[in-house]
């Protein structure tokens, strides 16, 4: 089961990227931030905005070492004819991966069962194949890229400065906490 603090599950699938199907494992992931973004399925309705959404920022999170995964339990041909078809989906540069036997989204323990489909699952795994963080949502609220790269910038931060963490709403530039017994009760 997919939870913070936990490594990622072992996986090895087949992706559309960049006009080409590539394998993608759990073990090629490693080395760099990722996020992970499940969604139901190709060829919907919320899905396409919410991955545009993700490719409008993808320039940002990839000056910040950070990987995208988009997973569905569509397979790695389905991603290609959306890419090919959709005007939002033909603008993604990152790995569409292919999970037609579901195993990396319950790997993830994001799967719908009686769907076969994905819930609305969003991870950020750090370097070491660990999530640092996870957002599931309901089918019908689609999620920000905005806020996943607010997210990255804290995790990035509090890996990087031991011992001092991020308020919320923190911002890259404002202040963080470093937690003492001098704070307790004083905010």
């Amino acid at each position: 089961m997919a939870q913070v603090g936990k490594t990622i599950p072992e996986f090895k699938a087949q992706a559309f990227h960049n006009g080409e199907f590539v394998e993608v494992t759990s073990e090629s992931v490693k080395g760099k931030w990722g996020i992970f973004v499940f969604y139901p399925a190709d060829f919907t309705f919320v899905c396409p905005t919410e991955l545009e959404d993700m490719a409008s920022h993808y320039a940002e999170l990839q000056g910040l070492g950070v990987e995208v995964y988009s997973v569905s339990t569509d397979t790695h041909f389905s991603h290609k004819a959306w890419h090919d078809s959709s005007e939002a989906i033909g603008k993604i540069k990152f790995p569409m991966l292919g999970d037609q036997t579901g195993a990396i989204t319950r790997g993830f323990d994001v799967m719908i069962e009686e769907d076969h489909m994905a819930h609305r699952g969003t991870f950020l795994v750090d370097p070491d194949g660990v999530i640092q963080v996870a957002h599931i949502h309901n089918g019908g609220i689609g999620r920000s890229a905005k806020d996943m790269v607010r997210n990255v910038k804290a995790a990035q931060y509090v890996r990087d400065n031991d011992g001092e963490v991020c308020p919320a709403a923190w911002e890259q530039g404002q202040a963080t906490l470093t937690p003492s017994l001098d704070l307790v009760g004083k905010i």
